[in-house]
């Protein structure tokens, strides 16, 4: 059987044949058995008989466990395990509602309605309540708003950031539980 060429050393991924640095290693067959310790060089020598790698699988044990594996086949899986992780993963959105302090009780459900589809989503929402003119001067009612919405999506919601002005307008983010 004739041997690869001496390939550049990995930079990620796990170490194979030549690359294995440690004397001893516990090694592993193709078919799942335990061969137990023995020297590295011996280990790549029947890996190479059966016409697979010798592929580092636990470096931090004491001794490092290796596997006889074919190193392409094993990375081409590893790489479609971490694509399909990578697709089914959810990214946690910012959503922001905007509110008026003096909101009319149906707009307030309809907000409220989007605030739940949201956080039922996974996403947090972020609400901001925009004063404009005098009503800058009743910065309570817009407080009481605040809570009103708090209180309604206690269930299913945490407050993340209370209440605050940042100029004319007042911001509360809310994370899913």
């Amino acid at each position: 059987m004739m041997r690869r060429p001496l390939a550049p050393p990995p930079k990620s991924g796990p170490r194979y044949n030549e690359f294995i640095t440690v004397p001893k290693v516990r090694v592993i067959d193709d078919e799942g058995e335990n061969l137990g310790v023995m020297f590295t060089q011996e280990a790549m020598e029947r890996a190479y008989e059966i016409g697979l790698d010798l592929v580092e699988v636990s470096p931090t044990a004491d001794p490092p466990v290796c596997k006889f594996l074919d190193i392409g086949k094993f990375k081409y899986e590893a790489q479609k395990k971490a694509n399909i992780a990578r697709k089914t993963q959810k990214t946690q959105e910012l959503k922001e509602i905007k509110m008026r302090p003096n909101i009319d009780d149906h707009d307030y459900d309809t907000k409220m309605k989007k605030v739940h589809d949201f956080i039922g989503d996974g996403d947090k929402v972020k609400i901001t309540l925009r004063f404009r003119g005098r009503e800058l001067s009743h910065q309570q009612l817009g407080m009481q708003l605040l809570q009103r919405v708090a209180e309604n999506v206690g269930e299913i919601a945490k407050v993340e950031a209370y209440p605050r002005m940042e100029g004319r307008q007042m911001l509360m983010v809310l994370a899913p539980k």
